[in-house]
């Protein structure tokens, strides 16, 4: 179906937006001091059970130690065996963000680096965490939505984080569910520099799909050349520096994922361009990403004009969901608390405004349309009718006053239900008419 020239799935919008908790920052204690009063209470809680009870307790019957359940019936896949394991094991390694509903991986830590909540709680909601506002500093969650890029703007996808963590983090769980659950085939998928990690410009340049995300670009943040100041020889795996010189691969700080080049010393330090190139007295070198062909279409994109227009229309597209949600649907603060309360009070706060969009579309100019003033009209009506009819008898306003009361409430569901069908009608007939109507001006 077509929207303004752009059919429904095509384009996928990524954003997110911090959402203050129902908790307050005074609520933040020691983390080891809360696990360690959670422990004593619950240890010294505990009460053995009394003698007598035991006695009148009589033990179960063990199940049988040689009598097995039934395995469950593996689904039939077009894989291998073998792939198929290697795939399950990976799946299993994964953490899913979207099973573990945002939760964070607690046990990946980075070199040098802790997080603030581990070793900080809130004793009012635990899985709150501090955040940076306008206000200051206070405990919140991330809120993360994938749009649709059709003209009626619906909500795909919706998933309430931790608010330490990242936009790029749970971007491909949240496109791979969103393709799967409404069997989508996007073109391009766009968000801004946040999302613009290298695993997911790969993931999703894999799958045929172009990722119109900005790449940070970190070799203009110094004063010295760039990669894009070498010029790389592919044949010869090396690359020539401006002054002519080459820098060849070191296997011996190279990694997996990438390949260190660097340069001979002695090459380097008798240059007259090393001011501009580098301080180091063991040569100048760079890191080349084994998805470097990758990286460069996708730095390919940022010329062209259709990625400078899905980033134009990400802004008029996404942040004034966000900004209507937090004036008209509560979403500046969280009414619930824990992470899978929230997930779900954000997940009805989506429904409706995409029933928002729904009612403006199909409905009666900016309401829906009024369907029980028009029972109320025909209700009046007939009951002006019918006191025209029978006069002003004594008997017959007793007959009136009693039958009448049932009636009116069958005339109310049978006409209420008459307008809503006729309204169902006319909106598929609508729709097929404007198909139609694309269809030949598209032929």
């Amino acid at each position: 179906m077509s929207s303004g020239g752009t059919r429904q799935g095509e384009e996928l919008y990524f954003d997110g937006t911090k959402v203050a908790a129902n908790a307050g920052k005074e609520s933040v204690k020691p983390r080891f001091a809360v696990e360690a009063h959670l422990s004593n209470l619950f240890d010294t809680g505990a009460e053995e059970p009394l003698e007598e009870e035991q006695q009148q307790t009589t033990p179960e019957p063990a199940p049988d130690e040689h009598e097995e359940l039934p395995a469950p019936q593996a689904l039939p896949t077009s894989l291998p065996s073998v792939e198929n394991e290697a795939l399950a094991q990976h799946n299993a390694a994964r953490h899913d963000w979207i099973e573990q509903e945002g939760a964070q991986e607690r046990h990946v830590k980075g070199r040098g680096y802790q997080r603030i909540v581990d070793y900080q709680v809130s004793t009012t909601d635990p899985d709150a965490t501090l955040m940076r506002s306008k206000g200051g500093v206070n405990l919140g969650y991330h809120t993360h939505y994938v749009v649709d890029g059709g003209r009626a703007r619906i909500i795909l996808a919706a998933l309430v984080t931790l608010s330490e963590v990242m936009d790029n983090q749970p971007m491909l769980d949240l496109l791979w569910r969103t393709r799967f659950r409404w069997k989508l085939w996007p073109r391009h998928v766009t968000g801004d520099k946040k999302y613009g990690s290298e695993e997911n410009l790969v993931a999703i340049e894999q799958q045929g799909i172009h990722a119109y995300i900005p790449i940070a670009d970190v070799d203009h943040r110094t004063e010295f050349f760039g990669i894009e100041d070498f010029t790389y020889d592919a044949e010869r795996d090396v690359y020539v520096c401006p002054a002519g010189k080459e820098l060849h691969v070191d296997r011996a700080h190279s990694t997996e994922r990438s390949l260190r080049y660097r340069a001979h010393a002695k090459d380097c330090n008798h240059c007259p361009l090393k001011a501009k190139c580098t301080t180091s007295k063991q040569g100048r070198s760079l890191c080349r990403s084994v998805d470097e062909t990758c990286l460069e279409r996708v730095r390919a994109y940022q010329r062209t004009e259709p990625f400078k227009k899905a980033l134009r229309k990400r802004q008029v597209w996404l942040e004034p969901l966000f900004a209507k949600g937090k004036d008209w649907h509560g979403m500046l603060r969280f009414r619930l608390r824990r992470l899978w309360r929230v997930n779900s009070e954000t997940l009805i706060r989506a429904a409706g405004q995409n029933l928002n969009r729904l009612l403006k579309k199909r409905g009666w100019g900016r309401h829906p349309f009024p369907v029980e003033a028009l029972c109320a009209y025909f209700l009046a009506s007939w009951w002006l009718m019918s006191r025209l009819l029978l006069g002003n008898a004594s008997h017959c306003s007793m007959f009136i006053s009693q039958e009448a009361q049932v009636d009116s409430f069958f005339l109310m569901r049978f006409v209420s239900g008459f307008f809503n069908t006729l309204i169902y009608w006319s909106s598929l007939l609508d729709g097929v008419l404007k198909t139609v109507t694309l269809d030949v001006e598209e032929m």
